[in-house]
């Protein structure tokens, strides 16, 4: 939750600081750039950004059931995103976009166990995972003030995890924790652009919350402890569109 709060943190900075700089253009009469570009029907760019991945987490209600476990959680990492932006007007305020991203990442379910001699050991499992994201949002943007307007951002995301090992079979003596391939995600999110001299240039936060239970069963204490893993994902993205 930490990270998370930085995240916002830095959102919110940067947001500050384009709002304060194209007010400050607007009020000194600077010329606005890009001025035709509201008028396309369509457009494209690139999305380059950072994420961090983890899980919604759901135990069984009795985990003294399972030997000498005493607890699971999740531990978020950070990892990085790469896009293609492709945006439809669908009218003066509203568009709609296909956003496809490779997104790399991880995230670690960590168990602790009590032994006899009261010692707590926790056991680290790290999922790591390589999705394409398949998502198509909503885009809903204010007036464009100067060089700069705000907005947000809405819609559902089809995901492949092509680092899954749902169909590898474990070796003798592992207990991975192993995710789905396919995932189904409702995202939401805002952010800023910045129109510069010959591109649009966007911050945006979005979290993403997903919809499917993606642990993969197995007849392991790590499997049978956890009645749900739903993956929920922060992501910072910065925007290139011309």
């Amino acid at each position: 939750m930490k990270t998370a709060h930085k995240l916002i943190l830095s959102f919110i900075v940067i947001f500050s600081l384009i709002a304060t700089h194209s007010l400050a253009q607007r009020h000194e009469g600077a010329i606005e750039n890009l001025p035709k570009f509201d008028r396309r029907m369509y457009h494209f760019g690139f999305l380059l950004g950072a994420n961090q991945m983890n899980f919604a987490l759901r135990t069984v209600e009795d985990l003294s059931q399972f030997d000498s476990l005493k607890s699971i959680t999740t531990k978020p990492d950070f990892g990085f995103d790469i896009g293609i932006v492709s945006s439809l007007k669908l009218t003066k305020y509203l568009s709609l976009r296909f956003v496809p991203t490779l997104s790399f990442g991880s995230r670690t379910v960590e168990y602790t166990f009590r032994y006899k001699d009261s010692v707590d050991i926790m056991q680290a499992k790290k999922v790591e995972s390589t999705f394409m994201h398949f998502p198509l949002y909503v885009k809903y943007q204010s007036r464009r003030l100067g060089n700069f307007r705000a907005y947000i951002i809405g819609g559902f995301k089809y995901s492949i995890d092509m680092a899954s090992q749902a169909n590898k079979k474990s070796k003798d003596g592992e207990a991975p924790i192993k995710l789905r391939k396919n995932d189904y995600t409702i995202d939401v999110g805002t952010g800023v652009d910045f129109f510069l001299t010959y591109f649009k240039f966007g911050i945006e936060l979005k979290m993403s919350y997903g919809l499917k239970n993606l642990l993969f069963p197995e007849n392991t204490d790590y499997t049978n402890s956890v009645k749900r893993l739903n993956s929920k994902i922060f992501q910072l993205s910065f925007t290139f569109e011309g």
